[in-house]
């Protein structure tokens, strides 16, 4: 059979989903017997990479090629960017994350690091943080200069080193707050507490966040006499 050469635009087609024009078009080549086309699909903007980074005027900035600096009132915070992402400044100051390759790689970074940058910003002019809240009879925490020291019903008390940039308080003796510049760090040192006695599902006896549902079991029943 004789080679088949077509070219096909596709344009104006929206998702049921997001309502956005979706843009695709197929190459113009020979065909086979079989009817394959190669289908060449033009890859759109990430919704969230593409949004700049508003920079409060109490953040200084400085971008250095691929390394990027934010310095506020709780500090500092650096990153590395890989080359498959890039960073520049608007006539308003914002900050702008953009692709400098057009790869899947570059697509999966794009949202992420405009993410980590966003946070970069709000950890160091407002900060994070996460609050835990200890369930049980005689469960409590207390805090000294460089670590937290917890009473989860162990032969011991168990004593968390509380790592730099991390700040950590205790109230009332079961509700444990930690904050810090670092949305990473600030999760990361939560999940470590957390992990020493998670909440278990019957009695929800343990260590959870202040906003965490725990889906109860019920527990066996007796025997019917």
């Amino acid at each position: 059979m004789a080679a088949i050469s077509c070219a096909l635009s596709l344009s104006g087609l929206r998702s049921n989903f997001s309502g956005e024009t979706l843009g695709a078009s197929i190459c113009s080549s020979s065909s086979s017997a079989s009817g394959n086309l190669p289908l060449r699909v033009i890859c759109k903007e990430s919704r969230i990479g593409k949004r700049p980074v508003e920079v409060p005027k109490s953040v200084n900035v400085v971008l250095q090629g691929p390394n990027l600096s934010v310095k506020g009132p709780l500090g500092e915070l650096t990153r590395y960017y890989p080359r498959e992402v890039s960073l520049t400044r608007d006539e308003s100051g914002r900050i702008v994350v953009t692709r400098a390759l057009e790869t899947r790689r570059a697509r999966q970074m794009h949202g992420l690091f405009r993410t980590l940058t966003d946070n970069m910003v709000v950890g160091v002019s407002q900060g994070f943080e996460k609050k835990l809240q200890m369930v049980g009879v005689g469960y409590r925490a207390t805090v000294e200069p460089t670590e937290i020291i917890l009473n989860v019903g162990f032969s011991h008390p168990v004593k968390i080193k509380i790592p730099d940039g991390i700040s950590v308080k205790v109230e009332e003796n079961t509700r444990i707050t930690v904050s810090g510049r670092d949305k990473c760090a600030v999760g990361q040192f939560a999940a470590i507490i957390r992990s020493w006695r998670p909440p278990e599902p019957y009695k929800g006896k343990g260590i959870k966040y202040a906003d965490e549902v725990i889906r109860r079991k019920e527990g066996k029943a007796g025997k019917k006499k």
